[in-house]
């Protein structure tokens, strides 16, 4: 797969076609999985480097490859070879320096942190501006949001962003919020719809909704929707493979592109869900209440059945639920949830089926609990686990 359409696939830019073959080169193996991983981790990495925003690809794609050669190269901005090959939305900085916008907003100047005693690997939530231009979000910060002409776009506090709907604009210009593994964030888009990402989830939208256009939004990982209803804008969450589309609803979607499939959970409301490369109507698959729609990625199937959508929302208040899921499965769930990576050197256990409730409990006493009653044993060094045989 040539790396150039990948790069078009994180970008949301690529074709329906080009889509679908990344995709299924994705899944065709684990070695493509991790393949996959490891440039999603280093393209967003080389996103901090960008200064200048470029809405093409060809543009984007030698941009990317020189960050990384630079990198290569002895600057001060490492990557931790072991977790980029594994996390799939986690931007990973080494050095004893590095940069981010101080997010006070009484000191507007950049702030240089340093610490040369010893490497720090930064788990940060950024904010990719309409320039290109990425922002570090402070979880514990306060600060106004400002767009590259300095008219304030929104304010964040603490673990949450929102943007305003008075903000001077009248053309649509897109931010991307990207949240590492192991944390989530709430944002307050412009029309007051209220979305929480999940660990690993990037999430491309309008600064300001215009009036007469629809409101667009483009998902990559996991994400709660509380739409606000407005029957004149329709909103629409589109992912690699399918487009969801609401009035005003709130459900959850999980669409992280290492997955097998693409699932909407609807809590209340009404969604119409098609594929991405479908524009006929009466192909449209309509979702009710307590329903989950499941899009197979193989053979572009979706199928609907009933759903207990608290097991599917229990994320958002820490906690790790599974109901008959496959234990490979499991590991994929503990590693964004906990930012781990996990080795099975158990093979046998890749298929089994498990269902658990765990209430803002720690990994290891997940790991504990599985191996009192699964007699399933392993070993944690710092953020790598082991499954032993």
């Amino acid at each position: 797969m040539e790396h150039e359409t990948i790069i078009k696939y994180l970008n949301h830019t690529a074709s329906s076609e080009e889509v679908k073959d990344v995709e299924d080169w994705i899944n065709s193996s684990e070695k493509n999985k991790e393949e996959f991983n490891r440039l999603k981790a280093e393209y967003i990495v080389s996103t901090f480097d960008e200064t200048k925003y470029t809405s093409k690809v060809e543009e984007g794609y030698i941009q990317y490859r020189k960050n990384i050669a630079q990198s290569a190269l002895g600057k001060r901005k490492k990557l931790w070879a072991n977790s980029l090959k594994y996390a799939a939305m986690l931007a990973i900085v080494f050095g004893c320096t590095y940069l981010y916008i101080d997010r006070n907003p009484y000191t507007p100047s950049p702030k240089v942190v340093s610490d040369c005693k010893k490497d720090k690997k930064a788990d940060v939530i950024t904010l990719k501006m309409e320039n290109g231009t990425v922002q570090v979000i402070e979880e514990d910060g306060l600060s106004e949001v400002k767009d590259s002409k300095g008219n304030m776009i929104g304010t964040q506090q603490g673990n949450k962003l929102k943007y305003s709907n008075k903000a001077p604009l009248n053309e649509l210009t897109y931010n991307t919020l990207t949240v590492p593994y192991g944390k989530r964030f709430d944002l307050i888009l412009s029309d007051g719809s209220h979305v929480v990402l999940n660990s690993g989830t990037s999430l491309r939208y309008p600064v300001k909704f215009i009036k007469d256009k629809n409101r667009e939004v483009f998902l990559t990982g996991e994400a709660f929707f509380e739409v606000t209803k407005n029957k004149k804008q329709p909103f629409i969450v589109n992912t690699n493979g399918l487009n969801i589309k609401v009035l005003g609803t709130k459900f959850n979607v999980s669409a992280y592109p290492e997955d097998n499939s693409t699932n909407t959970v609807l809590v209340e409301g009404s969604v119409k869900l098609r594929h991405k490369d479908v524009n006929d109507k009466e192909t449209s698959t309509l979702l009710t209440p307590g329903h989950l729609a499941s899009l197979n990625k193989a053979d572009r199937k979706i199928m609907v059945e009933n759903a207990e959508t608290s097991i599917y929302t229990a994320w958002m208040n820490g906690d790790v639920i599974f109901r008959h899921l496959s234990f490979k499965n499991i590991i994929k769930k503990l590693e964004r949830h906990y930012n781990v990576h996990i080795t099975n050197k158990n093979p046998e256990l890749d298929e089994e089926l498990f269902t658990a409730s765990f209430n803002n409990k720690t990994l290891d006493e997940v790991l504990k609990t599985f191996k009192d009653n699964y007699g399933i044993d392993y070993t944690i060094a710092n953020n790598q686990v082991t499954i032993n045989p």
